[in-house]
């Protein structure tokens, strides 16, 4: 069982970014105890400190670990960075995060051909010789017409080379939608009931 999840300063300030890299030493102790595997996947950084950072999570007590972290994290702290700030919460995001779909490859055997007339210009002979290809990508339903040769070999090979171009754009989009979907997690933090709250330059849990 394998899930990516996202700690996330909210794009609040200096100290949520030290709350994230706090908070991402605290789940590798425990995950080292739970046999839970991190993989960082992906960082992003505010004056030298993760302002987020994207992790997959592999085990068999991963529930138990989820259930325990994914929420809203709270610090209580005098800010280390500004001794007269006034402010003492800061808050970080942990989010369940649905990774991109898996990249579409191009493989012949996937691909159902049709073969028509072609029509428009070019005369008799055009109209006589089933020569345009119907290729249909069967597991996405991508469908392309080519009629750009006589040949329908030729006309097989064009729509394949069709076929990857889109196949290449869809995953393109995906990826997309992906970090769209992640870039909003990133900033949507619930600054209230938290799961876990720490105390202090220490960051001590609270029990």
């Amino acid at each position: 069982m394998e899930k990516l999840i996202q700690i996330s300063s909210g794009r609040g300030p200096r100290e949520c970014c030290l709350a994230v890299q706090n908070v991402f030493h605290k789940m590798q102790v425990e995950a080292g105890i739970l046999t839970i595997k991190l993989t960082l996947i992906e960082q992003d950084f505010q004056d030298s400190l993760p302002s987020s950072i994207l992790l997959k999570v592999e085990g068999s007590d991963l529930d138990q670990f989820l259930k325990r972290w994914v929420g809203t994290i709270q610090w209580i702290c005098q800010s280390p960075f500004r001794s007269k700030h006034p402010r003492k919460n800061w808050f970080v995001g942990i989010n369940l995060i649905e990774g991109p779909e898996s990249e579409k490859e191009l493989f012949e055997r996937d691909v159902q051909f049709q073969t028509m007339r072609s029509s428009g210009a070019g005369g008799q002979h055009v109209n006589k010789v089933s020569s345009a290809v119907r290729a249909t990508h069967l597991p996405t339903g991508i469908s392309i017409q080519v009629m750009d040769s006589r040949s329908q070999l030729q006309n097989k090979q064009i729509a394949l080379q069709r076929l990857k171009q889109q196949l290449s754009m869809a995953n393109e989009n995906n990826v997309s939608v992906f970090r769209k979907d992640k870039w909003i997690e990133q900033i949507n933090i619930i600054r209230g009931n938290p799961v876990l709250i720490f105390e202090g330059e220490k960051f001590k849990e609270k029990k």
